[in-house]
């Protein structure tokens, strides 16, 4: 069973997110375990304190070396883990190939930056990847987390229902999807392309290839060139 470690400065964020759907499938199978662990319980000071200034001044709270380093070294004492992952919005973006990478690696431990974010220390000498969902920040990382952990336990055996579902999602080839449809076939004057009503494979997969070449050369042609 893949473990997936989360720690994070606010866990409850995180409690939704997993809670139903795809996800709650995967853990009440067994097929994966994530737990959430809360900062302020690896701090030693009285206060359970986390955060501090930044040296060297400015705004903003960065959260402290040592309750990371507690809770990781927690972590490592009792499982190994194949990468400990840090979002952060200044890394190389989520894609699929990386998604696809992390589904069939080990045990993950998943870092939630907050505030300015977290001790350089931590990333030099922890963290063996760092990744963004996108060219803007939040104000934590647990909501990348959850976007990187659906991304992921998606794509392990045994939690879609037909587990051919996610080898024909969009970026998996790079190039996006073809359109879909369901019934009914005809609703307001509005029809299902013919095609696909034909029970030809042949001629219905031709057609996805086309459309899926032609959604992709006009949304992001940049998938092309890869």
């Amino acid at each position: 069973m893949k473990k997936i470690e989360i720690i994070s400065a606010t866990p409850q964020l995180l409690e939704s997110p997993f809670s139903g759907s795809i996800m709650k499938r995967a853990v009440d199978k067994k097929i994966v375990q994530i737990n959430f662990h809360d900062l302020k319980n690896f701090s030693s000071s009285k206060k359970k304190q986390i955060d501090d200034y930044q040296f060297g001044g400015g705004s903003g709270m960065v959260l402290m070396i040592e309750p990371i380093f507690n809770c990781i070294n927690f972590l490592k004492k009792n499982d190994k883990y194949s990468e400990v992952i840090y979002m952060t919005p200044d890394a190389p973006i989520l894609d699929q190939k990386t998604s696809n990478k992390l589904s069939i690696s080990g045990n993950l431990i998943i870092i939630c930056g907050h505030y300015k974010g977290i001790d350089q220390r931590i990333r030099d000498n922890f963290v063996t990847m760092e990744i963004s969902i996108g060219d803007y920040v939040l104000s934590g990382g647990e909501l990348p987390a959850a976007v990187l952990c659906d991304s992921i336990v998606r794509l392990i055996p045994g939690v879609l229902n037909d587990e051919t579902s996610a080898l024909t999602d969009s970026f998996q080839d790079n190039i996006l999807a073809p359109p879909v449809y369901t019934r009914p076939s005809s609703f307001n004057e509005m029809e299902v392309p013919a095609v696909l009503l034909s029970g030809d494979q042949k001629k219905i997969e031709n057609w996805r290839e086309k459309k899926s070449f032609e959604k992709t050369k006009k949304i992001r042609p940049d998938l092309l060139s890869k």
